[in-house]
């Protein structure tokens, strides 16, 4: 009988590749007529289009004249707008938000845990696919370990819903670089990220988290931020040049990139100088540093949000601090657009609270001047080819990802609606279903 089953395996195994796929059975065919479709990638929408979708895959784009073969099944948006799935380019699902009067940062570590945590991140996760987020690039856990990989593999083998992640496990900053902080100094805290002194450790924190799965590397190159007496927002840089080199050199080599957390100043211009990949919130950049992100092809993932949450008492300290990142965000954010350089949609979920709707960001984008279908491909093409899978994710196209959402309205009229997506299609699986007939 064993010699039976291995000539078995050996005939399979022996067989031409082609005729096997020839054999074996095609996955069904789902048609979704779409009344408008903006396909991410294209600067206009196009009206009465079907979308082939075979498997996990769309395998043609077509007019609505295009034949259906008999038996396919039919998926009517043809009242809606159809859209790729969406892309948050910063979130945190291992954050439960931020809020002061209810402790702050400190309480996701210090009374939650991990079991607790991993159930909150679940929902998060949860929570992105039912607004249209089917991919998420999750830039550190928060003192959760490597939690971000794992609900990932959870998603993936099936076990809970959620979107596709790219996870950057621990992140990196230094000694005096990151919370835990302001406790007694006999104290050993732990803390929100790996910390690191040196070009020798910083590399092996890089080599750890990319063995323990990272999709990307993030690193911390500012931490506190205040305003001077002259009224300018200054933020404390934590890696050196070196420090951060040694990094973006062993992620590069694993073919991976690094996402970088600067405000402004110094920490900034040594994100640059180290060749990071992208850079996070970018409060306030200058004329020179924006014109050095176009010169190495950085992305600006600017999270504009969550800079008008929680702001302290206007005459103290912390409220300057506040008002002046919102002020001096808005001016880059422009800045930024004028110079043409490749944005992301990202809105650092977890730091605002997970019932908050992720697409808010939009409004914000559009009200300081992002046309509405940049700030769409923002969230959708654009951000697929930060994530290295141009074509695969954030378009409507042959060969990408059957990820598929719908609005009742006219997103290019009115932002908002990307607040409501009523429909979710995710790797070929309807997730949700409030308006398809």
């Amino acid at each position: 009988m064993r010699l039976s089953l291995s000539c078995f395996a050996l005939a399979v195994a022996l067989c031409p590749v082609s005729a096997r796929s020839q054999s074996s059975p095609q996955a069904p065919l789902t048609v979704i007529r779409a009344g408008t479709l903006i396909d991410g990638v294209s600067e206009s929408p196009r009206k009465g289009q079907l979308i082939f979708v075979r498997g996990q895959r769309i395998e043609k784009v077509a007019d609505a004249s295009t034949k259906i073969p008999d038996g396919a099944k039919v998926i009517d948006l043809s009242a809606a707008t159809v859209l790729p799935g969406l892309i948050d380019s910063h979130t945190h699902i291992f954050l439960w938000g931020e809020d002061p009067k209810k402790g702050g940062y400190d309480e996701n570590i210090l009374k939650a845990g991990i079991a607790l945590r991993a159930a909150r991140a679940t929902y998060a996760a949860r929570r992105a696919l039912e607004q249209g987020f089917t991919t998420i690039r999750d830039v550190e856990t928060e003192g959760a370990g490597y939690g971000d990989i794992e609900i990932k593999q959870a998603i993936e083998e099936g076990t809970i819903p959620g979107p596709r992640i790219f996870g950057a496990t621990r992140a990196i900053s230094t000694t005096g670089g990151y919370n835990l902080e302001g406790y007694a100094p006999e104290l050993e805290m732990p803390k929100g990220a790996q910390l690191v002194d040196g070009p020798v450790e910083a590399r092996k924190a890089a080599r750890q988290q990319l063995e323990h799965g990272a999709d990307w590397l993030k690193v911390y190159m500012t931490h506190r931020s205040w305003v001077d007496k002259q009224g300018n927002l200054i933020s404390q840089p934590t890696l050196t040049v070196e420090e951060l080199k040694a990094v973006v050199d062993e992620a590069h080599g694993w073919q991976k990139k690094v996402a970088c957390h600067a405000y402004n100043g110094i920490g900034l211009q040594r994100a640059l100088d180290g060749g990071c990949d992208s850079i996070e919130h970018g409060l306030e950049m200058t004329d020179a540093q924006i014109t050095q992100m176009l010169r190495q092809g950085t992305w600006y993932c600017p999270t504009l949000s969550p800079y008008y949450y929680d702001w302290a008492q206007a005459d103290t300290p912390a409220g300057k601090r506040d008002r002046a990142r919102a002020a001096v965000h808005e001016i880059t954010f422009k800045k930024a657009l004028q110079a043409h350089l490749k944005i992301v949609f990202g809105t650092d979920m977890g730091g605002m609270p997970w019932t908050e709707p992720i697409a808010q960001e939009f409004k914000r984008m559009v009200g300081l001047g992002m046309a509405p279908m940049d700030a769409i491909q923002s969230a959708t093409s654009r951000a697929g080819e930060m994530l290295d899978m141009k074509g695969e994710i954030g378009a409507i196209a042959p060969g990408a990802f059957a990820e598929v959402v719908a609005v009742s309205g006219d997103p290019l009229k009115e932002i908002g609606e990307l607040e409501h997506v009523r429909f979710v299609m995710h790797d070929g699986t309807i997730f949700k279903n409030e308006i398809a007939k």
